[in-house]
Order: structure tokens, then sequence, then C-alpha cells
């Protein structure tokens, strides 16, 4: 499952941190990565205008991937 989210950056410098949290956009979830594509893509479009506006995708397999701590 792929997962797409975001909006407004603080800086488009460094890692990426969201300008207000709270206004993060969850976009959907989508069960390929080609699906996931094609509403960022779609997303992305919508907010050319807006140099701080980022949107990702997150594969949702890898967070919920177990971490080993020794």
């Amino acid at each position: 499952m792929f997962i797409v989210m975001g909006g407004e950056l603080k800086t488009l410098d460094g890692p990426p941190q969201f300008r207000d949290p709270s206004c993060v956009e969850y976009i959907g979830a989508f069960a390929s990565y080609d699906e996931a594509v094609k509403a960022w893509r779609a997303k992305a479009q919508q907010t050319v205008d807006n140099a701080h506006a980022r949107y990702f995708i997150i594969d949702a397999a890898k967070m919920l991937e177990p971490t080993h701590h020794e």
C-alpha cells in the first residue's frame, strides 16, 4: 500500500518540515505504486504555482516493518 500526502513546507532547504503539520493533506491510500503516482501527479499539478507545496508517496509496507534494536 502507498500513501500520498503533503502540504506547504517551511523551507525548501534540508529535510521536509511542514509549515503547519495540522494542515498536512492526506490524498489517499493506494494499492499500487502506479495508482499512487497518478494521484500524486494530479495533486502536484494543482499546486504547481506554490513553490513551497510538496506531495510525497510513502511506501506503507516499509513503515510497518519491525525494526530491530539491540
